[in-house]
């Protein structure tokens, strides 16, 4: 179930998008939120709610809504915020939620090294 609404997303994030557009983002911002951080966190509703809100508007700023960093008018030029492949580092948005999560459940998403260890047997 949602935390947060549209209402209170665009209160941080510039939208005309329709509230059921943007409804869309906010349920998937909740299943990632209770895939990682569990429906028994620590962490208390508001706080949640909070982490739901600034996640709803990062998938918004990585997708329909990207953000504006430099416009030229001269044979027409934009340059977009945020980085393709840096996770929630890529906006400001999800840079919040970063600092949100104090569990630090959301910024061991990305990079996961893998090692392997061999381990001797001794058979006899």
């Amino acid at each position: 179930m949602a935390r947060t609404t549209a209402t209170k997303v665009k209160e941080i994030i510039s939208t005309s998008l329709d509230d059921t557009i943007i409804d869309g983002y906010i349920n998937g911002a909740t299943l990632l939120i209770d895939n990682v951080l569990g429906t028994n966190t620590t962490l208390g509703d508001e706080l949640l709610a909070e982490i739901e809100r600034w996640l709803s508007a990062h998938m918004l700023a990585s997708t329909r809504e990207q953000q504006l960093k430099a416009a030229k008018a001269g044979s027409a030029s934009a340059t977009f915020q945020g980085v393709t492949g840096k996770g929630l580092e890529s906006t400001l948005y999800g840079q919040n939620v970063l600092m949100l999560d104090t569990t630090g459940a959301f910024a061991s998403l990305g990079g996961k090294s893998v090692s392997i260890l061999a381990v001797e047997e001794d058979y006899s």
